[in-house]
């Protein structure tokens, strides 16, 4: 999949830009603070209908204004070309359009232009709490599985109603026991099927991960993840739901008493590892950084053999932390993908010892305060 083109109107400093892209690799550099995140947050939103840099739409708003749009046409094996854009206005909220049709849902968009994006804060991945890792494989599974996206929207949407049936009710326990008996069915029904697709998803991610963070560490240190549940994780629904069962029937009085739902994959970890010691007890800054790398590398690989369409790559700022000889690694390994790829830099990076820009496969941009420009590297 391709973005060929994308215009940004009152979006954070890009009053109006307009930009053609190159098929495979689009370098932007400028100062901090220029825009250049900007432009490839405007793709991720086309992808994913939100930013990978603020948690909310009114933020991104240039202040001036009240509205920001976003158009993108994008060239792909599956749909062989597509228009994407997405609006926001602090009055009507955010709206995307596919071919000037609106969608119903946000969550439609999701999975059209599969997207991988590396950025500073991935160590986030590996050092903070489970709220983390669950977020990022949710969306990684979620982008090339409708039915698991549905499957959490679903157990979302029964796990709150269930909740509030917890904190609301006031009579016997017996009678709030009968009226558990449907949003449990619905409940473990979901959450079966999301712990099962977690549990595939990342035993097929382990062998990627080793290769990536070999290739780009240059070490010999193995990886590995543990996904863990409120069972034994397999493969099977059914074998999933029969324990889902009993952990519910197991720990009722306790939600009752607590009034909210204890178990389920919203309680789900996935423990990293180096050579059998756990990475966020035990790894380096440098070790943090190189896996949330790798495994970043390992999900592009894992969607570029899953998909018909290759998924976009956008690298933000991530080559300030490597050295010369994992720079050497990292963009030699970039150009062997032949999907696109979008990278920016406010750092000198030698680009063009590594890469030839012709102003046809490969583009170098340079961006001043919203404004860009293709100049030769």
């Amino acid at each position: 999949m391709r973005n060929t083109h994308t215009e940004l109107l009152n979006f954070r400093n890009h009053l109006e830009t307009k930009i053609d892209w190159a098929p495979h690799l689009n370098i932007i550099t400028g100062p901090n603070g220029s825009g250049k995140t900007s432009l490839i947050d405007a793709i991720h939103y086309l992808c994913m209908s939100r930013s990978f840099v603020s948690n909310t739409d009114m933020y991104v708003v240039n202040q001036d204004e009240s509205y920001f749009m976003i158009k993108g046409h994008f060239e792909g094996q599956i749909r062989s070309e597509f228009d994407v854009s997405c609006s926001y206005s602090r009055g009507d909220g955010k709206k995307i359009f596919v071919n000037d049709s609106p969608l119903e849902r946000l969550s439609d968009l999701i999975g059209m232009v599969p997207v991988v994006t590396l950025t500073p804060d991935d160590k986030k991945l590996t050092l903070e709490g489970p709220a983390e890792r669950r977020s990022y494989i949710d969306s990684f599974i979620s982008q090339i599985s409708p039915g698991y996206l549905r499957d959490l929207i679903e157990y979302r949407r029964v796990r709150k109603q269930r909740n509030a049936l917890l904190q609301e009710y006031r009579g016997p326990a017996s009678v709030l026991e009968a009226y558990l008996e449907p949003w449990n069915v619905q409940l473990v029904e979901a959450g079966s099927r999301i712990v099962a697709k977690r549990f595939a998803v990342l035993e097929n991610l382990k062998e990627y991960l080793a290769e990536d963070y070999a290739m780009i560490s240059g070490m010999d240190l193995s990886t590995n993840l543990e996904y863990q549940t409120f069972c034994t994780p397999g493969a099977d629904p059914k074998e999933i739901e029969t324990a889902y069962y009993k952990e519910l029937e197991k720990v009722q009085a306790k939600e009752i008493e607590r009034e909210i739902t204890t178990v389920g994959p919203h309680r789900d970890e996935v423990v990293f590892f180096l050579d059998d010691f756990e990475l966020r007890r035990f790894g380096s800054q440098g070790q943090h950084r190189l896996f949330a790398l790798s495994l970043k590398l390992a999900q592009l690989h894992y969607y570029s053999d899953e998909l018909d369409d290759l998924p976009i790559l956008m690298l933000d700022d991530v080559f300030g932390d490597l050295d010369l000889t994992k720079t050497e690694i990292l963009l030699t390994a970039l150009q062997q993908h032949k999907g696109q790829i979008f990278i920016t830099s406010a750092n000198p990076v030698p680009f063009k010892d590594y890469v030839t820009f012709n102003g046809k496969e490969n583009r170098f941009y340079k961006v001043e305060n919203g404004k860009v420009e293709e100049v030769e590297a």
